[in-house]
Order: C-alpha cells, then structure tokens, then sequence
C-alpha cells in the first residue's frame, strides 16, 4: 500500500467523526433556537452613541466608515479575478464560493451605508441581507476548501437563500407585530462557530492558512466594538465603537484577501481525494 493510500486509510475514520461531531452541533443549534423564545427586535437598537452630521451626512462616522467594505470587496473581486490568483485555489470551482463572498462585502457597504443615513427598522433589512451573503458564501468557500468540494458548491445556493430566509421571516414577522429574529442569530452568530469548529479540525491545503482565524478574530472584536458602541464614543467623542466595528470588520475581510493574494497549494492539497476529503493533520 502506497503512502497517500495508507494515510487516507488510517484518516478517513477520525474525518468521519469530525464530520459527525459538526453536523450533531449544527442540528443542536437548530433545535435550540427553535425552542428558544421569540427574539424581537428593540426599537433602542437604532439609537446609537456617535449621531453627529458632518459635511451635510447624517451619522457621518457610521455612514461613512461603510467605505471599507466597499473597498476591500471590489479589491478582493479583482484578486479573484485577476491571473495571479491560478495558484490561489486547486480546483477551479473553489473560485466561487469567493466571489460571492466579495459581492457581499461588497453590496455591505451600500446596505449600511443605506440603513445608518436614517436608522430604523424599516431599513435593517438591507443591512442584513448583503452580510447573510458573506457569512454563507464564506462558510461554502471553507467546507471547499477543508471539507469537501463537491458538498461546498452543492450547499452554496441552498445557504444563501436560507441566509436570505433568515432576514425575510425577520422582516415579515415584524411587520405582522411578532418580530422574531431567531433564525437570523442562527446565520449569523452559527455560521461562524461552525467556520471556526473546521478551522480547528481539518487543515487547510494552502500556506498562509493563518489568514482565516485572523479574520476571525478581528470579526469577534468587531462584535466588541458593536457591544461597546457608547463606551468607546464617551472616551472622547472622536469615534464611536460601532464605527470602530465596520473598521474592524473591513480589516477582517483584509485578512482574507491578503490570504488570497498570496496563498500557495500545500502537500494536504495534493493529497485530497476523489471524494474530496482532507487527511487530518
């Protein structure tokens, strides 16, 4: 028996309990947030610390920082796109699952932007739906890339549309007086647990792999920041933590960009096999 053959024999079993143990959390986390209470949305929510009009816009700071996504989603598109990315991905169909990433990086910066000239419940909606589309696309592009590429590109379309969903029950349950923003939390706040649970259980196939959990970290402070949002604009009214937070989440899109741009295949990614499975590390 050959190396690679002899490796894959020995890894398959240890992948399939990992595998197991992320689709056990997964449908524990649904059947918690089904049986949760009803999560409405505060109408406090909107009133954040830094409201201040500059150069005649409205929350200028909040409005403005909007920016950042915007470009390092249109920089990350033209990465993706660009010839010197060939050696960024091993299957072609990896490509993808990034690009739609950066779209709704991209599309972020216009929804936030939208909802933060005159915050209000009316429009969250367009706020939400365009980072529903970079949690889920991003989600697909690391089961591609950790996983299964085959599983990735057949669960990319159902994930956004369930990320979507997850933002149109939101907004008609609202409108109907019983808003519930359960499945939305679930998108948001499950999609990236699960992110990090690969992350940590299978390795990636290419350098620069660290990317990743730095991007991650930056959207936990970015959450911080959005926790803290009155604390930080009280220090000195400069800025305000929710400004601080699209900041910090564009630095964390950075992070997968730059990964991107300068990432190469391993040996891991050579050694996939038909199916797609990586070898444990």
């Amino acid at each position: 028996m050959s190396m690679r053959k002899e490796i894959a024999h020995n890894e398959v079993p240890v992948n399939r309990i990992r595998l197991l143990l992320i689709v056990g959390v997964t449908l524990g986390a649904i059947v918690a947030i089904a049986l949760a209470p009803r999560i409405p949305q505060s109408e406090a929510y909107h009133n954040f610390a830094d409201q201040r009009s500059l150069f005649g816009i409205d929350n200028c700071l909040n409005v403005s920082s909007n920016i950042a996504f915007l470009v390092v989603g249109i920089s990350g598109l033209f990465v993706i796109m660009s010839t010197r990315s060939r050696n960024s991905f091993v299957q072609t169909w990896e490509r993808p699952h990034y690009v739609v990433f950066f779209v709704g990086v991209t599309l972020t910066c216009f929804g936030s932007a939208y909802y933060h000239l005159s915050p209000s419940t009316e429009r969250l909606m367009w706020d939400r739906l365009p980072m529903t589309i970079a949690f889920m696309s991003l989600l697909s592009a690391v089961i591609a890339e950790r996983i299964n590429l085959k599983a990735a590109v057949a669960l990319l379309l159902p994930l956004l549309l369930i990320g979507a969903a997850s933002v149109v029950y939101w907004r008609i349950t609202e409108e109907a007086g019983n808003g519930d923003l359960r499945p939305y939390a679930l998108v948001q706040f499950f999609s990236g647990l699960v992110i990090v649970l690969i992350v940590v259980m299978f390795p990636s196939g290419y350098t620069r792999s660290v990317g990743l959990p730095a991007a991650l970290i930056f959207y936990a402070l970015a959450k911080v920041f959005e926790f803290l949002d009155s604390t930080f604009y009280n220090l000195g009214q400069i800025v305000s933590g929710h400004t601080l937070k699209h900041l910090s989440a564009a630095l964390a899109v950075w992070f997968i960009l730059r990964m991107l741009r300068h990432r190469t295949p391993t040996v891991v990614a050579s050694m996939r096999g038909s199916a797609g499975i990586l070898p444990a590390s």
